[in-house]
């Protein structure tokens, strides 16, 4: 079974900050993680290898200092990794990053599973991962908590709802978007460090991916940020001074007033 793995590397959520230009989020020279959702489809990702036989890709769409994000899959257990990076993509909404990653999978070839976190921190959106198998054409189950059998080139899964949860079987090849409650990501090894260390990780760009440009970046993105502002801080609530029935009086004149 060969699987990939899609992750993101997101700014520290203590260090965001904006281009007041191009409403895009600065990531040069910030401190960035992983995403936390995708720590979880890493873990999983080797899991099933680890079950079933097979290899562990890791892929990444992102600027040069991504690669980190990638070592540090390596040293989770991911057997390869590929990072796709091309100021082509600069301001990518969810469908320029979907189909990026998706090309980026077609020149892979070889897959049977794709997993993905259930979504960024970033941007919240929870798109890119059932965009990639839209433009795959290929099966997906989003919000997966548990992987029950694969049989018959089926996979069982466990798809977490608001009300419960549903038992889904798909055919191979898919992707599935996982939730924290899968399981519980691992410390990374010595040795896994080590040859996290040494990989040899290839960058590939646009046209490496054979990419058509009018899909990439800000010019393949239906979506844009038009504008981006802080709140105005809340005013400060109002102190009833006396006794409760006087406070509870002025309030509820004050209810009667807004109502």
């Amino acid at each position: 079974m060969n699987i990939i793995v899609c992750i993101k590397q997101v700014p520290d959520t203590t260090q965001v900050r904006i281009n007041p230009e191009t409403n895009t989020l600065i990531r040069e020279g910030v401190q960035s993680i992983i995403n936390p959702f995708d720590m979880y489809a890493i873990e999983e990702g080797v899991r099933l290898k680890e079950r079933f036989g097979g290899k562990t890709t890791v892929i990444t769409m992102g600027p040069p200092q991504a690669e980190a994000a990638l070592r540090e899959a390596i040293s989770l257990g991911c057997d390869d990794a590929v990072l796709v990076s091309d100021r082509a993509f600069a301001g990518s909404d969810t469908l320029a990053t979907g189909y990026t990653l998706s090309m980026t999978i077609k020149k892979i070839k070889d897959f049977d599973i794709i997993v993905c976190g259930k979504q960024a921190s970033d941007g919240d959106t929870a798109q890119v991962g059932p965009g990639i198998a839209a433009h795959l054409d290929i099966a997906q189950v989003t919000c997966v908590r548990k992987i029950d059998e694969f049989k018959d080139n089926q996979l069982t899964v466990e798809r977490m709802t608001e009300e419960g949860f549903e038992i889904i079987k798909t055919r191979l090849p898919c992707l599935m978007t996982v939730v924290k409650e899968i399981n519980s990501p691992r410390i990374p090894s010595l040795k896994g460090k080590m040859r996290a260390k040494s990989a040899v990780i290839p960058t590939w760009k646009g046209k490496d991916i054979e990419a058509q440009e009018e899909h990439l970046g800000l010019i393949g993105s239906p979506t844009q940020v038009v504008k981006i502002f802080t709140p105005p801080p809340r005013p400060k609530g109002q102190i009833f001074e006396g006794d409760a029935e006087d406070s509870a009086s002025k309030l509820v004149g004050i209810l009667k007033g807004i109502l």
